[in-house]
């Protein structure tokens, strides 16, 4: 099934209201799945994430006052209490990590004026209805199109301006609820210019938890291990390319104990794969990604190409729910192209288009 496809423009209040409006089932559904999901991981019912969210939503207020009067409008728009909106939007800081998603990405300056940024995303198949491409057009920044949760203001995609942000979750501590949670974080990217400026202004605001953003524009990609004690950022290696899976490579701030055995284990796999395509000298497409590392089922269930653990609890199971590769060219316009579902599979959707 396709996804479905929202495009907002306006005010932040008429981006809101109509996200809020268009999405109400879906976001409805979010909630439901993240209320059995804080109960397993965190044992919190829905009323207590509301109160934790209560400290978020005020340091969404004071420091991105524009995103807190979408989220209100959002809110409204779906008659919910904006604290619902927050925590969903703050729903790996209100866990402190726990949730189990996956995750490989790869951004990859592969010749001058040619930048791709990609990734498997791997979460629950129980979120995978309530997953949706959007496009956000506000008067004075750049438009950004993107795959996202309904409800949640900011996830992976790019804008007008060649900007592109892939994420992966990280299990650290601590988190900060003085600064910004993770997914406004990678909305405010999305609202950037450069990747330059949106590491200013990262920097500006804080995150809120540890996380890694890959972000990329036409000067190839970066790798910003984020957290709110402190950050690395990793530039590509020799041939162009940084890879990031679910653990920190260079960042040592935190507290991160070992928590997901594949994360070494896919990061050394999609080295070992791209380095292939480097000494093959293969012409780089979207295409030759999605099949060359995109599906690939080493080490499965924990593989790329992700396959959901009957060891876990099912609440937490994740596999790959769509790939994304992002093309940046000097000679046109910024495009990606998305397939729902595991790449490779047989069982996978057509590959769709952004813009559309």
């Amino acid at each position: 099934m396709a996804p479905l496809r929202v495009d907002l423009f306006g005010s932040p209040r008429e981006i809101g209201l109509e996200h809020g409006r268009r999405l109400s089932a879906q976001i409805k559904a979010q909630i439901k799945v993240y209320e059995a999901m804080f109960k397993t991981t965190s044992k919190l019912d829905w009323s207590a994430v509301r109160e934790i969210a209560k400290a978020y939503a005020a340091t969404v207020e004071s420091l991105t006052p524009a995103l807190y009067t979408e989220m209100l409008a959002i809110a409204e728009g779906a008659d919910l209490d904006v604290l619902d909106i927050v925590a969903l939007n703050a729903r790996s800081e209100i866990a402190l990590g726990l949730f189990s998603d996956g995750c490989t990405s790869l951004g990859w300056k592969c010749s001058e004026g040619q930048v791709y940024l990609c990734q498997n995303w791997d979460w629950t198949a129980r979120v995978k209805e309530n997953i949706l491409m959007m496009s956000i057009d506000q008067p004075g920044k750049p438009k950004i199109w993107m795959v996202t949760e309904a409800g949640i203001v900011g996830k992976i995609g790019f804008n007008s301006s060649s900007v592109g942000t892939c994420l992966n979750a990280i299990r650290a501590r601590p988190t900060d609820p003085t600064k910004l949670p993770f997914h406004l974080a990678l909305r405010i990217a999305l609202e950037s210019t450069s990747s330059q400026a949106a590491i200013s202004s990262l920097e500006s605001l804080g995150v809120a938890s540890a996380q890694h953003l890959l972000i990329a524009d036409l000067t190839g990609p970066l790798s910003l291990e984020l957290s709110p004690v402190g950050r690395a950022i990793l530039p590509p290696n020799e041939h162009g390319f940084i890879a990031h899976t679910n653990h920190f490579i260079e960042n040592r701030s935190v507290d991160e104990p070992p928590w997901l055995a594949n994360s070494p284990v896919r990061l050394n796999r999609i080295n070992e794969l791209t380095n292939k395509l480097v000494s093959d000298k293969q012409a780089v497409s979207s295409t030759v990604l999605r099949e060359c590392i995109f599906s690939d089922m080493y080490n499965a269930p924990g593989s790329i190409c992700c396959q959901e653990d009957p060891a876990r609890p099912i609440e937490t199971r994740s596999s790959t729910l769509f790939n994304i590769i992002m093309k940046f060219s000097a000679k046109g316009q910024p495009t990606a192209e998305v397939v729902w579902g595991k790449p490779g599979s047989g069982e996978e959707g057509q590959v769709l288009h952004m813009p559309w």
